[in-house]
């Protein structure tokens, strides 16, 4: 009895979870958990900031308040200047359609050269959608001197 009441219940607490650790962050959210970067930040960039903007002399604080961690940081000499660059990673989706053919789906059966183990075990074709995830950059920022020298973003 207590553990078919306790079941539910810890099945809604992960579904909690997974669903609020999935929630895209915002510079509203970035704001409130970091009150004390953003008040340290002058009127035009607190106001870029609440916009996720950035501009040319932005400190590393503001972009991370604008437009979050970056996927990746960078080091380097630009210039005759130590510089950072920080990268921001997407995900594109790319879906293709399959036909798996063969006796043994997934073991290269006769109809079928490649070996697909995700489709192990059943007889008979399999037909259907292969959604791939391909990782591009984004968006890129400079900093020289721990300030923002220069930005590109794609649309």
């Amino acid at each position: 009895m207590k553990m078919s009441l306790a079941m539910p219940l810890l099945t809604s607490l992960v579904f909690i979870f997974v669903i609020s650790s999935c929630t895209p962050s915002s510079p509203q959210t970035r704001i409130q958990n970091r009150p004390q970067d953003f008040q340290q930040l002058s009127d035009q960039h607190k106001e870029l900031v609440r916009r996720g903007e950035i501009a040319k002399g932005m400190s590393k604080a503001a972009v991370a308040l604008s437009w979050g961690s970056p996927t990746e940081h960078i080091e380097g000499f630009r210039n005759g200047k130590f510089s950072e660059r920080w990268n921001y990673n997407g995900e594109r989706a790319v879906v293709q359609h399959n036909y798996h053919g063969g006796f043994f789906r997934g073991h290269g059966g006769p109809y079928s050269p490649y070996s697909y183990p995700r489709y192990r075990g059943g007889f008979g074709p399999d037909f259907g959608p292969d959604v791939t995830y391909i990782p591009y950059r984004k968006a890129s920022v400079w900093f020289v001197e721990d300030r923002v020298n220069e930005w590109e973003r794609r649309k």
